[in-house]
């Protein structure tokens, strides 16, 4: 089947320096696409040069400064084709290649702050996407747009009740949440995160139907994500604390073991093939794709962990106390579109949770 944007073609990643943008940057330079990422500063920016440039060359991968998402037009000379690297110094337009503008989307950016205020956060993650879709659907280059949502845009972890998830699942209990009365104590943090994906995702899909812009659009709605860090600099949101538990440190575990809920799991490499189905794959269009890879808790992580050190992959010394009676995710998803695309990329399906602890730690 051929690609829905042909290869060598622009894709825009958004937050390309967070730990899913950076693979989805990396699948595809892989796969023969050009990327222009956005960050925030121009130490994130140092950073992703040495990753790629060396590998990929110089003119496969690109970096735009966009301080603020939700500034009016934030993304507008992202879309184009000519644009000035900070870092590179080059301007991309010397090619005739490089003058036709983005040919696909990849908005990941979000507020990962956890602060509990929803005025804080939901209208800035709103405007962001507001500003991308518009400033996509003012170029006809860009052909598919892809956003990153999350498994908290249709379900909080919600332990020792079974349920089914599917595509038509939202969650619409963190939005009412989130949206409560003061005081925003942190207690709400969560609902408040899960708030500004649910309303996000929301505002794509009404975009999508009443400003019937040219493009296709997907939406790929990862959980936890695990696996490889690509750079030191990176904090590497869930899977930096799996690397931060394996090392020691107490702050982490005791996050993980009394705060962190019990939800499922998805290698963060699985979760950028997704996106490169969503992007590329001709026949996914208007889709939800789960990204829910299984369930597991502290107690899981645990018995893996200490299996990976009794393996070689320590010292052999490491030991956590398990939690009695742990809760447990008893929900079912359906990830049956999920699974089927990640064959496509050569995968037997979904990773597995040792595996992708194993990658985290050894990063």
């Amino acid at each position: 089947m051929q690609a829905a944007i042909p290869k060598g073609s622009l894709v825009l990643v958004t937050g390309v320096n967070g730990y899913i943008g950076s693979h989805i940057a990396e699948r595809l330079l892989e796969h023969g696409y050009r990327v222009r990422g956005t960050v925030r500063d121009t130490h994130k920016a140092h950073y992703m040069h040495a990753l790629f440039d060396g590998k990929y060359g110089e003119r496969a991968f690109e970096v735009q400064l966009v301080k603020d998402m939700a500034a009016d037009g934030a993304f507008d000379e992202a879309m184009k084709g000519q644009m000035i690297d900070p870092m590179a110094q080059i301007t991309y337009m010397e090619h005739t290649e490089d003058s036709v503008g983005c040919a696909g989307v990849m908005h990941v950016a979000s507020d990962l702050t956890l602060n509990p205020d929803p005025y804080a956060v939901i209208p800035m993650v709103l405007s962001g996407v507001k500003n991308t879709l518009t400033a996509a659907a003012r170029n006809p280059s860009v052909k598919r747009f892809v956003y990153t949502s999350s498994s908290a845009a249709a379900t909080a972890p919600i332990t020792n009740k079974v349920f089914h998830v599917d595509a038509s699942t939202w969650n619409d209990a963190d939005v009412e949440a989130a949206w409560a009365p003061p005081p925003y104590t942190e207690d709400r943090k969560l609902a408040v995160y899960a708030a500004s994906k649910t309303l996000a995702e929301k505002e794509c899909w009404r975009f999508m139907r009443e400003e019937k812009p040219a493009f296709i659009f997907n939406a790929v709605l990862p959980n936890c994500n695990i696996g490889r860090i690509l750079s030191k600099e990176q904090p590497a949101s869930t899977g930096g604390w799996y690397k931060k538990l394996w090392e020691g440190d107490a702050e982490t575990l005791t996050l993980l073991r009394e705060q962190f809920a019990p939800q499922h799991y998805i290698n963060v490499t699985d979760t950028a093939l997704l996106h490169l189905a969503g992007l590329l794959e001709a026949d996914v269009a208007g889709e939800r794709l789960m990204a829910f890879a299984g369930p597991f808790n502290f107690n899981d992580t645990a018995d893996l962990l200490e299996k990976i050190d009794a393996d070689g992959g320590g010292d052999g010394s490491r030991r956590w106390q398990r939690i009695k009676d742990a809760p447990k995710d008893l929900k079912t998803v359906d990830t049956e579109r999920a699974e089927e695309l990640l064959r496509r990329y050569g995968k037997p399906g979904f990773t597995g949770l040792e595996v992708s602890l194993k990658e985290a730690v050894e990063s």
